[in-house]
């Protein structure tokens, strides 16, 4: 594609919301070259140094709420909330990988050599290329670049086609607050060019970590050509989130955490409550109080004022969740619902009895409709849970907080809430996932190993002693 430019429609009128530099190969690699060029100083800047650039950076981002607010609802018919609440994380996220620049930290290990002093170092890797996606521009597009910045690397962050307005807003952030040319830069390109600017940049001579947020079926892609580079990888991919009730369940705190998790952001966030596994002894109980705390959620656009539930990213989307909740009404399923979609605007949509026959079960819907999954009890309530190829958050209900954990424990996900919602996030916290969500953590020293290198080095304080023959050496 010429380099002109590409645009960006806002999914709920169609109009132009944002043009951006359609990069290619060739402009992303120069982007690289000038984090390579500009890493050995950074990386040798104290640590406090830096602290003082992402506290400056999170203070930058903060001031710019209202102009990530427009953008996002612009670009991708956020709601204000969600978009105030990327910027909050976002900002917490920069003041986390602040407080982190003195921890990235190694130890001293007992040797058995005598007089020989051994230790390990945490040393920064070079250049980090970062992949952020568009469900959580702010708060993701922060997190490929703020801890790899604290360990000392310099970060070419990949922008979303869907949002290259926000993510292009972030290098702004982090220009206005100081930080040398160079160590932070963003590339922007038209679909058709990801493969292409992709592959450079996984393969440039520079580049020695790379992360990448989105869905599983690229994040196999991506794992494959970072393979053929023998370079390391995070991967945080999709989702199909279960969210457990059992019969000593709380239920209108399940009720709460339900509808939270399942339709934040339209239901379009990885951690999202896919899949609602309840007991049968308080299933009707649980669907009845469901569906009528759902039914009072406020949808509409969001320019309108302030709604729960907006306008999904595009029409392939909203055709998309149509589409599992009809092949799951054709085949038994009962639907509870507020009124019909206009456009991308979407009402929420419960599907109960879902039964693995319907394509809901088992595929990630990224939309504001939840599968409701009726099981006898805790031993088939976990084998549900379990029964999907992805495993990155999970939730279970229950007054009994030690089986809480017990369950917790025993299903396959990075992550698990007893009486929480799917949907949580903390800068300091280890966040990834098992199985096709992904390997590798973000968040906190889990992250620091991420973006570092661990090195042993050791010092010798006495003279050599070699088992060499006799007369070795001798003049």
């Amino acid at each position: 594609m010429p380099d002109d430019g590409f645009t960006r429609r806002n999914p709920i009128t169609g109009d132009v919301a944002t043009t951006a530099r359609a990069m290619g190969v060739a402009e992303a690699a120069a982007v690289a070259d000038a984090a390579a060029a500009a890493f050995p100083a950074w990386a040798a800047l104290g640590p406090n140094a830096r602290r003082a650039h992402l506290l400056k950076a999170a203070d930058t981002l903060a001031a710019k709420a209202p102009e990530f607010i427009r953008l996002m609802a612009e670009e991708l018919g956020a709601t204000a909330g969600w978009a105030g609440f990327n910027v909050h994380l976002a900002a917490g996220m920069l003041r986390e990988a602040a407080a982190m620049t003195t921890q990235v930290v190694g130890e001293t290990i007992p040797s058995d050599k005598p007089g020989c002093l051994s230790m390990t170092i945490r040393a920064p890797v070079g250049v980090v290329f970062g992949m952020a996606p568009w469900n959580a521009p702010v708060i993701l597009g922060i997190r490929a670049v703020a801890l790899p910045l604290a360990c000392g690397n310099t970060v070419v962050l990949k922008a979303s086609e869907t949002c290259p307005g926000v993510h292009a807003l972030i290098a702004q952030v982090f220009e206005e607050a100081g930080l040398p040319p160079g160590v932070v830069g963003v590339v922007t390109h038209a679909a058709e060019d990801a493969p292409a600017v992709v592959n450079a940049l996984i393969g440039h001579k520079a580049v020695r970590r790379i992360s990448f947020t989105g869905s599983t079926r690229v994040g196999r892609i991506i794992a494959t050509e970072c393979a053929r580079h023998l370079k390391p990888v995070l991967l945080e991919l999709g989702g199909k989130a279960p969210l457990v009730v059992l019969e000593d369940a709380d239920l209108d705190e399940a009720v709460k955490a339900a509808a939270f998790g399942a339709f934040m952001n339209q239901g379009q966030i990885c951690m999202s409550t896919e899949r609602i596994v309840v007991v049968d002894a308080v299933a009707d109980e649980f669907v009845r109080r469901f569906a009528r705390f759902t039914a009072t959620l406020p949808v509409g656009d969001p320019r309108g004022g302030p709604v729960f539930l907006g306008s999904v990213v595009d029409e392939g989307a909203a055709a998309m969740v149509d589409g599992l909740v009809e092949d799951a009404r054709a085949k038994g399923a009962e639907i509870h619902g507020a009124g019909t979609r206009q456009g991308t605007v979407m009402p929420a949509r419960i599907v109960d009895k879902v039964t693995p026959e319907m394509r809901l079960y088992a595929e990630e819907s990224f939309g504001p409709v939840v599968a409701v999954i009726r099981v006898r009890d805790e031993e088939e309530a976990v084998r549900v849970a379990n029964d999907t190829e992805y495993g990155l958050s999970a939730a279970v209900f229950t007054r009994d907080v030690s089986r809480g954990l017990s369950v917790a424990q025993r299903i396959e996900s990075g992550i698990c809430h007893v009486n929480g919602p799917t949907v949580h996030d903390e800068a300091q916290m280890p966040f990834g996932g098992v199985k096709a969500s992904g390997y590798g953590r973000f968040g906190g020293r889990a992250g620091v190993a991420e973006f570092t290198e661990l090195r042993w080095i050791t010092v010798e304080t006495r003279p050599g002693q070699y088992p060499f023959p006799p007369g070795v050496g001798a003049h």
